[in-house]
């Protein structure tokens, strides 16, 4: 009689939890449908995805394979990708190379400044590079200041970019994300004494050249300002890496894109998109609802994936671009997720919390708004009913 009796409590237990959370369920699926009698979808496109990582279902989906413009939810492909195919260890790097002969203490030879695309590039590295050249016991360089710029194509602008936007400059060489690396060199040698009778040039480098230093950035220190911040450059330098990780020189757009359509096949993404940079600036980007939202699952189920690029994304209320969204409402500080603004596009994708502590992966894409904010609001309110 005991074991008959626990087994009837046991069954009524998982009844009673199965139709609270079926009561659940159907409370977020009716809020998020009082939400679609807005009038901004009256003018408006919308696609939306909710998925349970709890119960591992689809919760919510609206209009989920319609192709739309991602806006700068672009760089969750970026970085899920990078973090996929690279790994958090991986190394962003620039290298100072020379040739020739020391005598007196004038190289006549040249310097190499060989570039790996890395926007952490700062006044403290270019230092070093210096302090590396001063070691050698020079005064004077006689020769040419070369700059190797194989790392990627020499495209400085992404495909589909507006000319007139303000578009970072897609250089391989870089120092505090500007293209101005051999004046700042320069400027670092003359103020360690060492004059530079050395015009500035383009090459590649010499199987001799001997090593003078390597300053290196992991790819975490760049992912935080990527995501937080929403910098298009730190995005298309991780883009970048991307397609030089294939062995490609110069790497280009299209060697990027191998990689991440392997990332986004591993996540069971099917149907169209398409990929044209790894900012979400292009007017050419189009992808699904679905498969933003698949891709977070993806994420979500690897752990040398998820806890960095968890991290690394906006939390509503309290930092980067959500900073100011979603206080005194139940999402506060229960959305971690990627905005996206462009031209008559708002988006959002992440991650949010529930009231009964489930883990919600979501997509939502505003397309043929004419004010971001109407998007940005409309938002709010869907992740105040996954928080509610």
């Amino acid at each position: 009689m005991k074991l008959k009796y626990r087994y009837w409590i046991i069954t009524l237990l998982w009844i009673c939890s199965l139709a609270t959370l079926q009561a659940q369920t159907d409370s977020i699926k009716a809020r998020i449908d009082s939400l679609l009698c807005d009038p901004l979808l009256n003018s408006t496109q919308l696609g939306l995805v909710v998925y349970d990582l709890t119960t591992d279902s689809t919760l919510y989906a609206y209009n989920a394979r319609q192709t739309m413009r991602p806006a700068s939810t672009m760089k969750l492909l970026t970085s899920v990708a990078a973090l996929d195919a690279l790994g958090a260890k991986y190394q962003f790097r620039t290298s100072l190379y020379y040739t020739g002969t020391v005598k007196d203490s004038v190289l006549t030879g040249n310097l190499y400044c060989v570039g790996g695309m890395d926007p952490l590039f700062d006044i403290a590295d270019m230092q070093a590079f210096a302090a590396s050249v001063k070691a050698l016991g020079l005064h004077t360089i006689r020769g040419k200041l070369v700059e190797v710029r194989n790392f990627k194509d020499s495209d400085l602008l992404g495909e589909g970019w507006c000319w007139d936007d303000d578009n970072p400059t897609l250089s391989p060489l870089l120092i505090d994300k500007k293209d101005v690396f051999i004046s700042r060199l320069v400027q670092q040698l003359d103020a360690l004494g060492i004059f530079v009778d050395a015009p500035a040039d383009y090459g590649t480098l010499p199987k001799q050249a001997k090593q003078l230093c390597v300053r290196t950035h992991p790819l975490t220190d760049v992912l935080g300002p990527m995501m937080k911040n929403s910098d298009n450059l730190f995005a298309e330098a991780m883009f970048y890496q991307l397609g030089a990780s294939t062995g490609a020189q110069p790497a280009k757009a299209s060697h990027c894109r191998q990689v991440m359509l392997k990332t986004l096949q591993k996540a069971g993404v099917r149907g169209q998109y398409k990929i044209a940079d790894g900012s979400g600036l292009s007017l050419y980007n189009y992808v699904t609802p679905d498969l933003l939202t698949r891709l977070l699952v993806y994420a979500y189920r690897q752990s040398g994936i998820i806890r960095h690029l968890y991290s690394s994304l906006p939390v509503s209320g309290e930092d980067g671009t959500l900073k100011s969204r979603m206080k005194d409402t139940p999402a506060y500080l229960n959305i971690r997720a990627k905005t996206g603004t462009v031209t008559g596009i708002s988006s959002l994708a992440g991650y949010a919390l529930s009231a009964d502590c489930h883990i919600l992966a979501f997509s939502i894409i505003n397309q043929g708004v004419m004010k971001s904010d109407d998007g940005r609001n409309f938002q709010d309110k869907v992740c105040t009913a996954l928080c509610k």
